[in-house]
């Protein structure tokens, strides 16, 4: 459920690229062969994970989450038709409402993961933040969660993460990312740049999401997978 990490990730435009520098690839003089790389990165790049810490003063930083709050039972929640009407849609509180009619109460320590499609527009830096201008931000446009979505989700039921395919859990036109201010409050982890939903099915699997345990990281690249049975989507093994 993770982009691979390399120089073409989807990053915001005032933050500095990734670079991979390859120190050592050959035969060495002894016969063996041998690869030794480095890389730098910023923390907020292509599929990551947002600590706590990254909008919230004293929550968690990346290497304070509790490792049960990575680990978590998965909801997604299919907004796709009404992204292709309105790319600037945001999740809402009857979108979450629907899915438990469908599906039964969203569980205790659920990822909750909107599906919007964006993942296929991956990396093109057009298509993925919806601008011919993609450097200036003010022209952006993709979906997110709407802020009495996640005060809901807050307020109402017991969850760990929340994850969008696109590149923020707020909406492109967003200001004061709200949504961000109140996940990171309530010490609540964001999933961003998410691939592979398609596979998932909408309740049953089992998420992991791992990130990089970062010494005071706002957050980091992080490789995420989702367990299911193929005979039965409804379940985890």
């Amino acid at each position: 459920m993770s982009h691979t990490l390399d120089t073409d990730s989807i990053r915001f435009p005032t933050d500095p690229e990734f670079m991979f520098t390859i120190l050592t690839r050959g035969v060495e003089p002894e016969g063996f062969w041998l690869e030794l790389n480095k890389f730098e990165t910023p923390e907020h790049i292509g599929t990551h994970m947002d600590a706590p810490s990254h909008f919230a003063r004293d929550r968690w930083r990346v290497h304070e989450i509790p490792a049960q709050r990575l680990v978590g039972p998965g909801v997604v929640v299919d907004v796709r038709n009404k992204v292709k009407r309105n790319p600037d849609y945001r999740l809402s509180v009857s979108d979450l409402r629907k899915w438990e009619m469908l599906y039964g109460r969203i569980p205790d320590g659920a990822i909750v993961f909107m599906w919007s499609g964006w993942d296929v527009r991956y990396p093109n830096k057009t298509s993925t933040f919806g601008s011919n201008t993609p450097e200036d931000i003010r022209t952006w446009h993709f979906p997110g969660f709407h802020p009495s979505a996640m005060t809901w989700l807050v307020q109402n039921r017991n969850i760990s993460m929340i994850g969008v395919d696109t590149p923020s859990v707020d909406y492109a036109q967003t200001s004061a990312y709200d949504v961000h201010q109140i996940m990171c409050n309530a010490s609540i982890m964001g999933l961003e740049n998410v691939n592979n939903l398609a596979k998932m099915p909408p309740s049953g699997s089992l998420i992991v999401a791992l990130p990089v345990k970062l010494r005071d990281g706002s957050g980091g690249p992080v490789r995420i997978i989702s367990i299911f049975c193929d005979t039965d989507k409804s379940k985890y093994c």
